[in-house]
């Protein structure tokens, strides 16, 4: 599909546009955003640290001054999701005010502070026929995120992605098409103040679903996939990807409450675990309870009390009668709600069994006095995050110290948990010699 073809087919003019394409269109329509892209970061990859950090800030700059655009953008997504039902946690995800646009800018601006991954020594050797061997960080190239709701990762992303040296090619949800097109706008113009081509980031230019089997197909085109979203979209990519993936799945987060737990500490804990934000991948989805733990009718009413809806097993429900039964179902359920499975169990060997069983890999924690049960517990549970008295909700890039993330990655190769810039690079060797020649 050329440009030509894009206007006239009204994608351009209309970025909500769900016109249907042929899976030889969206071909086309790919492998011509990402040839703009792949040539874009060819120029990015030329331009200093300097030049990077300060198109971060003024993207920063232009986005605040879109605030109001950006808003009523973001007013047109909300009426949408709540005419066709969206679910209250999606609501949430998808809402802006002005302080959350705010804390979007001021990211941009944290992620133009952190050091440049690229150029990055990770280690170097000299062998024994004297070649001198360095591993040096460098960009991935062009990546590829598929996201929902949150119209914050139309700006994570680019910065992450910038900063690190990439070109990305951005398809949001539907449910956040005016938003995620007016915070594009806003960083295009604040990047090509700086100079940085627009092409750098770019965001599809159609809602057709088509669009999404054409990244996915872009094999030498694209060079990383990162999925972010439910899980029908994470199976989708992960299903039909001819491109690597950077996966991220089901946040099941688990929290265990130790036999020997503070109880005051506990309560705090676990009540800010599940009921800070429910709707993000870091919530409490199941607390496990030490059979010997003393107050765990404290910890259970303070949920409660809180809306929380509980659902338990058997001796659960005895500690009081406001919890109602669980489901086979609710062991494995992400709920992003209000809601909380709940389990006694006998000790730590119950609830490392229970959190292998059930766990999705993102992040779990234990709340104890006892030492050795923490060491345990880290040792022993294999989550790409696992916390000792800290609540869940602490699983965010930007409170590791990281900057803007581009998710929380479950799997086990290339980067696991928050996925920053580092994360967003590979590396190469470089040799160094004096004219060897091998025999």
């Amino acid at each position: 599909m050329s440009s030509e073809l894009l206007h006239d087919s009204g994608l351009i003019a209309n970025p909500a546009s769900t016109a249907t394409l042929s899976d030889a269109d969206a071909d086309s329509l790919i492998a011509e955003l990402a040839l703009r892209g792949r040539a874009a970061q060819r120029v990015l990859a030329g331009m200093g640290e300097q030049v990077k950090a300060d198109a971060l800030r003024h993207a920063a700059a232009a986005l605040r001054a879109a605030a109001p655009r950006v808003l009523a953008e973001n007013a047109r997504d909300l009426d949408k999701g709540r005419a066709n039902g969206l679910a209250p946690a999606m609501l949430d995800r998808l809402k802006l005010d002005d302080a959350r646009l705010d804390s979007i800018a001021s990211a941009l601006e944290a992620v133009a502070n952190l050091p440049d991954p690229v150029g990055q020594v990770i280690d170097q050797r000299t062998v024994p026929t004297g070649l001198e061997l360095s591993r040096v960080r460098v960009p991935i190239g062009l990546i590829g995120i598929i996201y929902e709701s949150r119209p914050n990762v139309t700006a994570d992303a680019a910065a992450l992605c910038l900063r690190s040296g990439n070109a990305v090619l951005l398809r949001g949800g539907t449910e956040a098409v005016h938003s995620n097109h007016a915070i594009h706008a806003a960083l295009v113009a604040g990047l090509e103040q700086a100079g940085v081509p627009a092409d750098v980031v770019q965001l599809l230019p159609t809602q057709d679903r088509a669009a999404v089997g054409g990244m996915l197909r872009a094999a030498g085109l694209i060079d990383m996939i990162v999925p972010r979203g439910g899980k029908g979209l994470v199976a989708r990519v992960q299903a039909d990807a001819r491109v690597p993936v950077l996966a991220h799945l089901d946040g099941i987060c688990h929290t265990y409450v130790h036999s020997a737990a503070d109880p005051v500490m506990a309560r705090s804990v676990t009540l800010n675990a599940k009921m800070r934000r429910t709707g993000i991948c870091g919530a409490m989805e199941t607390l496990l309870i030490d059979a010997s733990f003393p107050e765990a009718s404290s910890v259970v009413a303070g949920l409660i009390d809180a809306g929380c809806e509980l659902r338990g097993d058997a001796r659960a429900q005895a500690i009081d009668p406001r919890i109602g039964k669980a489901s086979a179902e609710d062991w494995d359920t992400e709920y992003l709600d209000s809601i909380l499975s709940v389990a006694v169990v006998d000790g730590p060997e119950a609830a490392l069994a229970h959190i292998a069983r059930h766990s999705s890999g993102h992040t779990d924690a234990i709340i104890t006095g006892d030492a050795a049960a923490a060491e345990r517990f880290l040792t022993e549970v294999d989550s790409a995050i696992v916390m000792v008295n800290a609540s869940t909700q602490f699983a965010d890039g930007g409170e590791f110290g990281l900057g803007a993330e581009i998710g929380i990655a479950t799997g086990r190769l290339h980067a696991r948990g928050p996925v920053a810039l580092e994360g967003l690079t590979t590396y190469k060797w470089q040799v160094r010699g004096t004219g060897q020649a091998r025999a």
